[in-house]
Order: structure tokens, then C-alpha cells, then sequence
């Protein structure tokens, strides 16, 4: 176990900046001034920043000759003004001071449940904003009473807490679909947006990082934004600050695994191994598979979805189809992390033991003659969590996968948004692009359409209100197009680790053409893609990488062209298998 990192404070003042490094990565304030500022009575003035931030506020050039103004913040608005009674967790707060001349830095008041050293109630696993940060919360609009003429954008600033290394040019996505580029736009400022404490939390009312969260927080950061440090930061925090529900321990694997597979680090990997083995639930485990005593306190912890009601009906039994696929996947993963760092004992160990897992996992928990998983021992339920988890860890036998993802896509999105991310994984790896595409910007209040034509600008804990009375609308586990869009429709996953090879496979859906930038260690790789009577791929790679590539049969093809000229393909299903790796820039079409 690594020792724990203490608290670290070093300020540095640089153009306006303050940058703090604390436990977790750095952050610093970034000064954003207002988009609009409204008069909207004599004593009332509105001011709109465009998007939530997580901050405070700095009045500057002020002379009111010490007048007392009254500031209102608020991250909901309603008929033009800010909702002072939101609903759930959603932010509004208040208070009254006296301005300064000169400048005057205007906090919203402490909230005693995450604000550590300002109340007694604190939990003390939440992570802690520097003091010299001052207090922040999410809010976007301000209404201030009391203010004495004119307020010009010069003297009023939001101070909003960002990592320090976000780099908003370093990713980028576009498509045919407006609608799906407005989800991508409100996924990755949601990922921005909620690094502000230098480590993934689950959102502005605990403040307390989650392995499930920050696995999902990780994989849309890495396609958003260049950055590994706050990914790491986050996984050594939970190894020590482990939290409650069965299947959020085995994420830890899998928050090492994909550290692994985008950096190439295995000196960051090696000593973290050996703590990885606890996180496999063997205590647990009875003739191959982990079992649950049913009258334990909250069933030992098995969590399936959150919040409960998202749980599509799911039977709860001895033996947890969910838990078990979490299991499986993390025991395959630490294999094959076992033989990258030599550990070859372990290796064989591990495999070996997946394998008779699996085939009792099958040979239990799979219906042949429904083609579908149920819940667990015992009961004849099939959720659809019994069967996108398993789909999506490719633990569904190959003939299997294509007619189950039909069924997961005919069923909907009878999940949370943490779950939706794994039923996306399911649906675009095996033939559902179309369906899955459709799932994101599907009509009613289960989609992102339905967030971002709510105006929200970061997304939200639950895909609406009514289906979690208390969830916050600052939660980074509901960006999972983040990801998902980039390494789908544009089609780039590190296929070696350290992305040394590539995997180019665009599943397209029925987009018309795509394109944007994926960040790596070895540099960006762009992408480029339109689909007519041919489908055209231009894609550059950085120095160093190379890609396996995967196209589109396109109807009534007959060839791949590389840069003009035919190459050797074959072609497998619905795709054109690219024979050789191809490297740097170049050109592909289906025709």
C-alpha cells in the first residue's frame, strides 16, 4: 500500500492565477467574466456566466463608498431569474456584504456537509478545497440587490477552480448530428467542470470520490483532455478510502487497467499490483464464483445500479449475475496485468481460475433457450443489467452477442446513467452502432437529449428528477458520451498499451460524416470520416503509433483503397478488416 499523501500547499501568483497543489492534482482559479448582465429592477441586477463553474466571486474597480449588497447564487434558473427553492441538491445559496473600494472577493456561505473545517457534521472521507480558494459551489447565474448604478462586465468575475492542466484545445469531436455534438460539448465541459477538487468526486453534496464514478470520470477524461495525473491521484486516494458497494471495488482493477492500456507505465503499475488482488472479491467466493449471504446489511453491499429504482426489476439472489460479471472481468484483466509485469505464477493462477469461473457463470446463470442471462441462482428474472454487464466484459459466447444486443437495444434505457455506459460499450461492440446512437438522443427524459435540451451545461447524477429526488446536476459518471462517442463513432482505442498500436473501427451508425481529435501519450491522433457512395476515412497518427484498422462495408463494395491504391482487406461481417497496420498519415476508402 503506497503511503498516504498528505496535504501540500504551494501558491503561485501568475496572470491572475492562483494554482495550489493539494492532495490530489493541481487546480487553480481561472478568472470567466459574465456573457450577459441584466438590469432587472432598480434594486435587483442579474448576472449570467454562461455555464455552472464550481467558484466564488471577485468584485473589482468598485466604488459604492461602502455600500452592503446582498448576493444570490444559483445553478437553476426559472422564468428568466434564479430558482431560489431548487429542487434535490441543486445549488443556491446567498449573503450579505459590504463592498470594498478596490476589489472584494464575495463567497457563498460554507455548507457544513462538504465543506471540511467550516461545520461539524462533515464526512471526513470528502476532499477538502484549499482555504485559499475560499469557499466555491456550482452556480452559474448571480442576482445581486443593493448595487448603485451601472455594473460593467470589468467589475465583476467568477473565479472558477479548474484543473490546472486542462488543455480545452487538446480534444475535440464533431458529426452530422447537431444534437450529438451538443451532448459531446456538455460531456467534456462536465468533465472540466468537475475536476475542480483535484481528485473525481461524485458531485457538490458529498464531495467524496467513488470507485464507480471516478472509473467513468477516468475513461471520458482521456478523451477529453490530455491529462493522467488527477486518474491516479483519485485511484491512490481509494485504495485507502475504499467505499461501500460490492461491485465498486473490483473498478479499482479496472482503473488500473486503463491506466495501463492509455500511459504504457507499468513502473506506475508495478507497485500497486499486489494491493489489486484484494479488490477481486475472493473472500467472497464460493465453487468459482462470489456469493452473497441475502440477510446481510444491505445485501453485502451488491448494488447492481443506483439509484435502486433503476434496477429494471432486478432479483436479488445468493449468487448476483452482476456482481459475478464484475468478478470475472476483473480476474481476466489482473492476468493479464500479471504477465505484463512478469508475475507469470500469478498469471497462469488467475487464468486458470477464470476460466472455471466463467464456465460455471455460464453453465448457472445462461439460458440457452433464452439466449439471456437471469438475475441469479435461482430465479428466472432476466434484467437488463443481467445481461449488458456480461455483454459488455465479452463474457456472452460469440454466437450469442449480436442477438442479445438486439434485445438490450429493444429494451431501452432501463438504467441509470452509470449503467448506460456500459450498455453503450455492449451495443457499439457488437453491431448495435445504429441503436446505440439512437439511445443517446433518444426523445422522452431518458437520454442526453433530454439534458442538454434542458439547458443544464454539466450533466446530472440521474437522467432526470423524478427518478432521484436528491441527485445533484454536477455529476461527472452522467458524461459517458465523453467517451463513448470518440472511441465509437470515431473509432480509436489504444489496442497495446500505451497506445504503441491503435484500434481504428468508426462505427457510423447513420452519421454522415465525423471528425475531432483524440489526445495520447505518444500525441493526437485525428480522425476524419464521410460517408456517401463511399466511405472515406483520413486519419494521422503521431509518431511512434501504429493503427489496426476496421471500416464500414459499405453496400456493394468491393475494395479498400490506401492513399489511391488497393490494399489487402477481407472482409468479416459488416466490416473491411485492413490486413496491415498502417502508420502515419493516410487515406482509406471503402468503395
Amino acid at each position: 500500500m503506497l503511503k498516504k499523501q498528505f496535504f501540500k500547499a504551494l501558491a503561485v501568483s501568475t496572470a491572475g492565477l492562483l494554482t495550489l497543489t493539494t492532495q490530489g492534482a493541481p487546480t487553480r482559479l481561472v478568472d470567466e467574466q459574465p456573457v450577459e448582465i441584466k438590469r432587472i429592477s432598480d434594486e435587483l441586477v442579474l448576472v449570467d456566466f454562461g455555464r455552472v463553474a464550481f467558484g466564488n466571486l471577485r468584485f473589482s474597480e468598485v466604488n459604492q463608498g461602502g455600500n452592503e449588497i446582498t448576493v444570490h447564487f444559483g445553478e437553476k434558473s426559472s422564468n428568466g431569474r434564479i430558482d431560489r427553492k431548487p429542487p434535490g441538491t441543486v445549488r443556491y445559496n446567498k449573503t450579505t456584504t459590504k463592498l470594498s473600494t478596490g476589489s472584494t472577493v464575495v463567497e457563498p456561505p460554507a455548507d457544513k456537509r462538504n465543506t471540511r473545517g467550516r461545520g461539524k457534521s462533515v464526512d471526513a472521507k470528502l476532499i477538502p478545497i484549499p482555504k485559499e480558494f475560499g469557499v466555491v459551489i456550482p452556480f452559474r447565474w448571480v442576482e445581486i440587490e443593493g448595487w448603485e448604478g451601472e455594473l460593467s462586465p470589468e467589475q465583476i468575475t467568477r473565479q472558477s477552480l479548474f484543473l490546472t492542466a486542462w488543455d480545452d484545445d487538446s480534444a475535440d469531436f464533431e458529426c452530422s448530428d447537431e444534437v450529438l455534438n451538443k451532448i459531446w460539448d456538455l460531456c467534456k465541459y462536465s468533465i472540466k467542470a468537475t475536476t475542480f477538487a483535484g481528485i473525481y468526486v461524485d458531485g457538490d453534496r458529498e464531495r467524496i470520490p467513488y470507485e464507480a464514478d471516478a472509473y467513468l470520470n477516468q475513461l471520458s477524461h482521456y478523451y477529453t483532455d490530455a491529462d493522467k495525473q488527477i486518474a491516479r491521484d483519485t485511484y491512490d486516494h481509494l485504495m485507502e478510502n475504499p467505499t461501500w458497494p460490492t461491485e465498486w471495488t473490483p473498478h479499482m482493477v479496472l482503473m488500473a487497467y486503463a491506466d495501463w492500456m492509455h500511459t504504457g507505465d507499468a513502473a506506475w503499475l508495478a507497485p500497486r499490483y499486489n494491493a489489486l488482488k484484494d479488490k477481486l472479491l475472493m473472500d467472497r467466493v464460493e465453487d468459482y464464483l462470489v456469493t452473497t449471504d441475502l440477510k446481510a446489511k444491505r445485501n453485502q453491499g451488491d448494488i447492481v445500479d443506483w439509484p435502486p429504482s433503476e434496477r429494471d426489476g432486478y432479483k436479488f439472489t445468493e449468487i448476483n449475475t452482476v456482481v459475478n460479471a464484475f468478478h470475472i472481468r476483473a480476474v481476466q484483466l489482473m492476468a493479464i496485468m500479471a504477465e505484463e509485469l512478469g508475475r507469470n505464477a500469478d498469471a497462469a493462477k488467475y487464468t486458470s481460475y477464470m476460466k472455471k469461473s466463467h464456465a460455471r457463470f455460464q453453465n448457472l446463470l445462461f439460458k440457452e433457450e433464452k439466449g439471456l442471462y437471469v438475475d441469479g441462482k435461482g430465479t428466472g428474472h432476466s434484467s437488463l443489467h443481467a445481461n449488458l454487464f456480461p455483454l459488455a466484459f465479452q463474457l456472452v459466447p460469440p454466437p450469442d452477442r449480436e442477438k442479445m444486443a438486439d434485445w438490450l437495444a429493444g429494451r431501452g434505457m432501463k438504467c441509470s446513467v452509470y449503467a448506460a455506459q456500459y450498455l453503450l460499450e455492449a451495443l457499439f461492440e457488437n453491431g448495435a452502432d445504429s441503436e446505440a446512437i439512437d439511445l443517446i438522443m433518444a426523445d422522452g427524459d431518458r437520454s442526453w437529449k433530454h439534458m442538454v435540451n434542458s439547458g443544464t451545461t454539466i450533466t446530472w447524477e440521474a437522467w432526470d428528477m423524478k427518478y432521484k429526488k436528491n441527485q445533484d446536476w454536477n455529476h461527472a459518471w452522467g458524461a459517458a458520451p465523453g467517451n463513448i462517442l470518440p472511441r465509437y463513432v470515431l473509432g480509436a482505442e489504444p489496442l497495446e498499451p500505451g497506445w504503441n498500436t491503435a484500434r481504428i473501427s468508426p462505427k457510423i451508425g447513420g452519421l454522415t460524416f465525423a471528425k475531432g481529435t483524440v489526445p495520447t501519450v505518444k500525441g493526437p491522433v485525428s480522425i476524419n470520416w464521410k460517408k456517401a457512395d463511399t466511405f472515406k476515412l483520413k486519419l494521422d497518427l503521431p509518431e511512434g503509433m501504429d493503427a489496426a484498422v476496421d471500416l464500414p462495408k459499405i453496400a456493394e463494395s468491393t475494395q479498400v483503397l490506401l492513399n489511391g491504391e488497393p490494399v489487402r482487406a477481407s472482409v468479416k461481417g459488416e466490416r473491411w478488416i485492413v490486413q496491415p497496420p498502417v502508420k502515419g498519415s493516410v487515406v482509406l476508402e471503402v468503395k
